[in-house]
Parts: structure tokens; sequence; C-alpha cells
């Protein structure tokens, strides 16, 4: 048995009311609104109550929640037995109250995704809550226009990625790569609609990072990410600049975690309240390496060299504090550099050991996200190890089976 029933929603008042007498009124037996005759009563023909779902919006409701299978969903979490049943039983308070309820939560789970608890898994792409708040408006003005298919087929995905994902779904009926598949597609859920068509796209599980172009790789990086007990969070953080020879400001999670103390080598100590801030200098012994592309974001995080060059021959690379390190990254500064700004200002800057911070063309949104499944250049999907234990936690979330958060 299914552990997630439709969710509730905060709904109009005609719709409160309605379903208050919807309880009054049983699906199956006297119509609603007519007066049943006592004995010794005149009975009194009653006009049936017009409800807001009509038998075709309630059908193409029915429709919809079928083909929630299709994106991975259960239709069983929308009500559709019940919905089914109260369809049958003509228009009214019964069918209004459901088809809202059911129509809601679907609405909800195609625009921003089933599974609540993402804080844990470290997704911290945010979406307005404005978005969410439009939902009943928008749904109102697709009964109205009878249009309620096409209003929750709007509210999915429409990135070629996910796209290519729900067709391998299609292709592949049951068992742990399906299951993979629907991860993978609640993830994309989770994004925003509109995505750019320039940026920089690192998938975590991947150990790449991706320069696209007018929605076109122009070139990929090998990438070593956050080790397991200090995961690489998913976010979305333009860098407009980068820094050659740059100094590391240890953050106070890393000096606790090293225990780094006054004397080690290296490490410029300062005193600060209630202890103190550490800084290694520029040089050959610093662990940003030659340059950092700044990102903006509150969790520290950005793209920078190493001089730990080993960790690049690795197969599986989730070996950082949690930013992400960069092979070759001098070419990746000057390719985008040279995308309309001066390549030679970069050559100059790593000709000398002073720090210098250097503006990039233009602005590229960094994507920073954690796809176990992923489409390919070619359209197909290539599928990656899972290397925070993330899917499970998906899936059960999906599925509404209780999940321990507590490890991985």
């Amino acid at each position: 048995m299914r552990n997630n029933p439709p969710r509730s929603y905060l709904v109009p008042g005609w719709l409160a009311a309605a379903a208050a007498a919807a309880l009054l009124v049983p699906l199956t037996g006297a119509a609603p609104g007519a007066a049943e005759a006592q004995p010794g009563s005149v009975a009194v023909e009653q006009a049936p109550v017009a409800g807001r779902w009509s038998s075709a919006t309630a059908g193409q409701l029915i429709e919809a929640i079928e083909a929630s299978r299709a994106e991975g969903l259960n239709p069983a979490d929308y009500g559709l037995a019940a919905l089914r049943r109260a369809a049958q039983g003509g228009q009214g308070p019964a069918l209004d109250a459901l088809a809202t309820s059911s129509a809601l939560a679907l609405a909800h789970d195609y625009y921003f995704g089933r599974v609540a608890d993402r804080a844990d898994m470290q997704w911290m792409i945010r979406r307005s809550a404005d978005e969410e708040a439009q939902l009943p408006a928008r749904l109102d003005a697709a009964i109205e226009t009878g249009k309620v298919g096409e209003f929750l087929q709007a509210l999915l995905p429409s990135d070629q990625r996910y796209q290519a994902l729900r067709t391998a779904l299609a292709d592949t009926p049951t068992g742990a790569e399906r299951d993979r598949l629907r991860v993978n597609m609640e993830r994309w859920r989770w994004m925003p609609r509109t995505i750019a068509t320039t940026y920089l796209y690192v998938n975590v599980p991947s150990y790449r990072l991706k320069v696209i172009d007018d929605n076109v790789q122009l070139s990929s990086y090998d990438v070593v990410v956050g080790a397991r007990d200090t995961p690489t969070p998913q976010m979305v953080s333009p860098t407009g600049s980068l820094v050659v020879n740059p100094s590391w400001y240890v953050p106070q999670s890393i000096i606790r975690k090293s225990n780094l103390r006054p004397g080690r080598g290296g490490f410029i100590f300062k005193a600060s309240a209630g202890g103190y801030s550490v800084i290694q200098p520029p040089g050959p012994r610093n662990a940003l390496g030659r340059i950092k592309f700044n990102l903006a974001n509150d969790q520290a995080i950005y793209l920078h060299d190493t001089n730990a060059k080993a960790a690049f021959t690795r197969e599986e690379r989730a070996l950082s504090h949690g930013c992400v390190r960069v092979k070759d990254i001098d070419r990746l500064a000057a390719e985008l550099m040279s995308n309309g700004g001066d390549e030679a200002q970069l050559d100059q800057a790593l000709a000398r050991s002073q720090t210098a911070t250097l503006r990039l063309p233009k602005t590229w949104p960094v994507y920073i996200v954690y796809f176990t499944a992923d489409a390919d250049e070619a359209g197909g999907i290539t599928t990656y190890s899972d290397p925070y234990g993330y899917d499970r936690r998906v899936l059960a979330g999906l599925d509404g089976k209780p999940v321990q958060m507590a490890s991985n």
C-alpha cells in the first residue's frame, strides 16, 4: 500500500463549502440537490447544483493522472480510483473537491517535484515561491477554458535531457534501471524551467565539466568533486571573474577538521573572534593551484586548480572538501577569456607570481547538478555511479517509503 495520499492545498472558499457539502452527499443514489420526501411532507423540486468540474475536464484530469506513470510517478498517489467514482456520480461538490485536490497535487509534483526533503541531499537550486502560489489560479483558468490536460503537461520540464530520460523510461518497464531513470526525471522536475543556453555544466557523478555555448557543447574537462563526507552542493552560481595566483582563505570547517594550528608551514594564522583565521598564500604548495574562478554563493564553493594533480588519474574522483577542482583549468580560463575578451591578459598574469583578478568577457552561469543518468551529446543515456548514495533517498521519496536520512 502506498503511503502518500493526495496532498492537501489551500483552496478557494467556494471549494471549501463544496467539499463540506460533499460529505453529506453519497456518490450513488439521489442526485445532489434533490430533496428526499419525508412522510407527511411535500416534496420540493430543487435544481441540480452545477459543478465547477465538468465531465470533460474531469476526464482530462483522469487521463493526465493515468499518464503520470510515463513521468515516473504512480497514478494511485493522486486519488485516481476515488476520482473515477466521483466522476461517475456526475457534476457537483464531491467531484469538485476531489478533482481540485488531485489536480493541484499532480500540478505541484510536475512543476516542483514530489520529493520535498532535498536539503539533506545538498540540493540548493532554488525555485520561486511565487511559482507555487500561482498554481491554483492557473488551474482555475485551465478549468474555465477546458484545457486541464494541456495545463498539466506544460508544467513538466521541456529540456531535451528530461525528454531523453522519459523516452528511455518508456523502453524500460521494470527493474533497477527504471528506478534510476525515475529518480533522475524527478531531479529534473526540481530544476528551474528556464535554463541558460550558454553556461558551464558540472554533473557531480560524471566528474566532468562541460562548456555549453548556445546549447552546443564546446569542450569538457575532468574534475574532482567533494568527498562523501564533504559533498559538493548542487547550485546555480554565476562566475564573472577569475583569480590568478590566488590565496586560500581556509574555511572554518576545514580548519576544525584538519586541526590546523599556528606553526603549520606555509599558512598564515590571524587571530579572530573566538579563534583564528588561516590563509595559505600563493605559491606551488597552495591548494588552489594557479587559478580560481570566483562563484557567487554562500557555501564557499568555487572552481579551482590544484597542486594534487594525481587525483585526476583516478576513475572515482569524489575527493575534495566540496569545491570543484578542474584539470587543465588554464585551458578553460583561456577558452572563456578568448570568448570576446583579451587572452593575452591571462598570459601576462600567469607569467607573474602576483595575485591578479581578471574579469571574464561575460558572466557564465555555472550549473552544479547531480544526475546519475544523463543525456549524452548523441541523445542517448549515460549512467554514472552514485558517489553520495542519494538515489535511494529520492526513490524512497517517490514511492512514499520511510527513509533514514542520518547517513548515506
